[in-house]
């Protein structure tokens, strides 16, 4: 029976300490502000990132380096006979097309999972994944497990401000300027491989209430079930935990007894959105990670 090691990033939202905690290994995703590298929960915090976004910072996400992810990889490998890399979406970042390409000096021992996740649906996939390494699969075995559901989850998130999505080159200059006059909250999905417009809305009320729908709809056509065991519900946000906690007690008036996660959202996402964001998904459950 092999010995198979979970990799996946900090876009996951888990955190150095959790990481050991878990017995998952994460690779911090780098950062460059205002020119200088940052590493996420290495000498950047949340509280950090978020202090410079708003204070104009000049933030370009990049994918791990090429050289520190092998070293890692490599390092792993020592004492794993296989590995389990689970990056965030292909469809937000290049940097599962390169892991993939780069996997294939490893002769099978590195297995990349592209399927297609981000924030706490990432984190699922990984605690997953650790589960089903723990009950002696292989590398290949999880991988073909993780994308048999990958199809099998939708992620909503509403915005506080369109700032951010101006600036991303998500909307017009002139869009945004109506929507903020207007206070338009728009409402935005992923689901596969992109971050695209799904709705807008008049309230944060009104734009929470189209996501609960959105989860429910969802429920029965994508992931064909009604059954509240068959699936995982969590909400992640930007720096708006009271918010976030609020928003659970909303949740649980639909979906009552859901143990539902609330997790800060990634980096990564969170640079396009701003602060002040609210998101909530509904993926199929696995295997019971408890």
């Amino acid at each position: 029976m092999s010995k198979v090691a979970i990799l996946t990033d900090s876009n996951s939202g888990i955190t150095q300490a959790q990481s050991k905690e878990l017995g998952i290994f994460v690779v911090p995703m780098p950062f460059y502000i205002d020119g200088e590298l940052y590493y996420e929960d290495i000498d950047l915090t949340q509280e950090q990132f978020f202090e410079k976004l708003t204070q104009g910072g000049e933030i370009t996400t990049s994918m791990p380096i090429t050289g520190n992810l092998m070293d890692l990889w490599e390092s792993i490998l020592k004492d794993y006979d296989e590995l389990v890399y689970i990056p965030m979406s292909s469809g937000l970042s290049s940097s599962c097309a390169t892991a993939k390409m780069l996997s294939e000096d490893y002769n099978g021992r590195v297995v990349v999972v592209d399927n297609q996740r981000i924030s706490v649906t990432q984190k699922l996939s990984a605690m997953e994944a650790k589960k089903l390494a723990d009950m002696g699969k292989s590398a290949q075995e999880i991988c073909d497990a993780l994308m048999e559901i990958k199809d099998k989850s939708t992620i909503y998130i509403t915005v506080d401000t369109l700032e951010y999505l101006k600036k991303g080159g998500r909307l017009t200059p002139a869009v945004a300027a109506i929507g903020s006059l207007l206070k338009i909250k728009p409402v935005l999905s992923i689901y596969g491989e992109k971050l695209d417009k799904f709705a807008t809305a008049r309230t944060v009320k009104q734009a929470k209430q189209i996501m609960i729908d959105a989860l429910k709809k969802d429920m029965k056509n994508v992931i064909k079930t009604d059954n509240l065991d068959d699936v995982i519900i969590s909400i992640a946000h930007t720096q708006n935990q009271e918010a976030a906690e609020k928003f659970r007690e909303e949740l649980l008036q639909e979906f009552p007894g859901k143990e539902i996660w609330i997790d800060p959202l990634s980096l990564s996402v969170s640079c396009h959105i701003g602060p002040g964001a609210l998101a909530c998904t509904v993926t199929k459950k696995l295997i019971d990670i408890n």
